[in-house]
């Protein structure tokens, strides 16, 4: 299944970075997001967002809300490992990077290719890829059951840097 999401922020690249390459906010999200518990790790980008970063993320998520299909697949607790790996800064201040999720003990991935990037009156960061779940005869389902926390994912993100960012 394809995974096309665009958000917006009211900071330049720069700022943007620095947030997603903080490891205290990194962890708000988190909590934010519901987490049942987490371990954020941040490597590089001292100071923060200035240069090359990955952010790497293990958090359990509660289950009540996901269709019966996919707690049958995860049980009581969706545990989610993400790795966001970020490239340096071009001289506008845009950037790209990756992000892997997986889903330990579950057939479900998601690959996507990042950018931030200067429109007017901020930041875009694009979250373009593909979410698989390989599943004989019900992955298309499970797909779509998945889809739906990680959209929300990165809405609340984008609320809630939007904010740190005075927006």
């Amino acid at each position: 299944m394809r995974l096309d999401v665009v958000l917006r922020y009211p900071g330049t690249p720069e700022a943007v970075a620095a947030l997603l390459a903080d490891r205290s906010v990194v962890e708000e999200l988190c909590a934010a997001s519901d987490a049942l518990e987490w371990d954020v790790r941040v490597e590089g980008a001292e100071p923060l967002g200035s240069s090359a970063f990955t952010v790497t993320v293990d958090r359990s998520l509660p289950t009540h809300e996901l269709p019966d299909i996919a707690r049958r697949f995860v049980g009581p607790a969706l545990r989610l490992h993400q790795v966001d790996t970020w490239g340096p800064p071009a001289a506008d201040g845009s950037r790209t990077g990756t992000t892997v999720l997986q889903v330990p003990g579950a057939p479900v991935t998601a690959t996507a290719t990042t950018a931030l990037r200067v429109v007017r009156g901020g930041t875009e960061h694009s979250v373009t890829g593909e979410l698989k779940a390989s599943v004989p005869l019900v992955g298309a389902r499970v797909e779509r059951a998945a889809e739906e926390p990680i959209v929300r994912a990165l809405r609340d993100q984008e609320r809630e840097l939007s904010a740190r960012l005075g927006g």
